[in-house]
């Protein structure tokens, strides 16, 4: 598997992860035959740290250290808030223009968390096709920018909000989630890392990483009419 890489210097590197891989092995996540850890280690011949986590079923980007002593100097900025995220998500329903989820998180420990997100609508479709008892189906693009970092927030968050991600298991709705699989064969979960921002470990300069939508993103996008630049 060649993964697509975004940024590499002596330092770091960025890919924008397929939706579906694995960030390493998990005992929350089960069994999988490809791991992205593996993968860049062999693409690059070298070992990697990451430095953060994305879900299996979210693509975009992911941020690996190439040394131990970097990967703790992103830890610190990670753990202070210091770096900046963007996610793009396609939601059933309606959004408002512009929302704050303030709603605490249960973690895999049984505690519960504060856990914050921001979002802004990007566009609204009104799809000629019924659905259940409504004669149009809605969806919303919405960028969604998370102040913390809790396991399956924005998932859950959205889901909160009524505004699920089209795609997700088990946060999403199942019936949208059927439609969208019989009607376009459609079974990636419509959440992507787009941008990420922090100050370089090493050399303290602002950077920032844009990772573009997938296939399967983008062929849904084209289809309800959304667009993004």
């Amino acid at each position: 598997m060649e993964l697509e890489i975004i940024y590499k210097d002596e330092y770091l590197v960025a890919i924008n992860k397929p939706h579906g891989l694995l960030v390493h092995r998990s005992e929350y996540a089960g069994v999988a035959d490809f791991y992205a850890i593996q993968e860049l280690k062999k693409q690059l011949g070298q070992k990697v740290h990451p430095c953060h986590r994305i879900d299996r079923k979210t693509g975009g980007i992911l941020l690996f250290a190439l040394t131990k002593e970097v990967n703790s100097l992103m830890q610190q900025q990670f753990a202070g808030n210091l770096v900046k995220k963007k996610y793009l998500a396609i939601v059933r329903g309606y959004t408002d223009d512009s929302g704050i989820i303030d709603y605490p998180l249960t973690n895999e420990k049984g505690k519960i968390q504060d856990s914050l997100t921001n979002y802004k609508t990007l566009g609204k479709v009104e799809l000629d096709i019924p659905f259940g008892k409504f004669k149009t189906s809605r969806y919303s693009l919405v960028e969604v920018y998370p102040q913390s970092g809790r396991m399956h927030q924005i998932r859950k968050h959205l889901a909160h909000i009524f505004h699920p991600i089209i795609g997700d298991r088990p946060h999403g709705c199942n019936k949208q989630n059927k439609f969208f699989k019989e009607q376009w064969g459609m079974d990636t979960m419509m959440l992507h890392a787009s941008e990420i921002s922090f100050k370089h470990p090493i050399n303290q300069e602002d950077i920032t990483f844009k990772a573009d939508i997938q296939s399967e993103y983008k062929r849904m996008m084209d289809f309800m009419g959304f667009i993004w630049q």
